[in-house]
């Protein structure tokens, strides 16, 4: 492999820093106002795509939990049907059950993240909540 070329594993990315970036390198554009000054300007921010990002991300992370899930019933399964590496297919159940809690934990973080942007949404059209209690 050359030394230009030369991959160093899976966690290990670096930028071009020869090549010109398309996206700007931060959120907010400047606008030029009168006599010459410059401010920067808040980007609009699409709370509906948010939305429908972290909807996307709770049902992944459900689906994540069902195949964990099921995935552990079957290695209990299987350590009923196999006496011989039963310690095997213990463990491997008690891994599984521990993905499975941990994909519950994202879905129900990603449950919060979409109503608070469902929340951010409404108060930056003017509608506020009004809290009796």
């Amino acid at each position: 492999m050359s030394e230009e070329k030369h991959h160093h594993g899976l966690f290990h990315h670096h930028k071009d820093e020869d090549k010109p970036s398309d996206y700007p390198q931060s959120g907010y554009s400047e606008a030029t106002v009168a006599y010459g000054a410059t401010t920067t300007l808040d980007p609009e921010i699409d709370y509906k795509k948010e939305e429908k990002h972290h909807k996307h991300l709770e049902h992944l992370s459900e689906a994540g939990v069902v195949a964990a899930g099921a995935y552990g019933l079957h290695e209990k399964h299987k350590a009923n049907k196999d006496p011989e590496h039963a310690h095997k297919h213990k463990i491997e159940e008690e891994i599984a059950a521990a993905a499975a809690v941990g994909a519950g934990g994202f879905a129900f973080h990603e449950h919060h993240e979409k109503k608070e942007t469902k929340k951010e949404e409404e108060e930056a059209h003017g509608k506020k909540h009004h809290h009796l209690f």
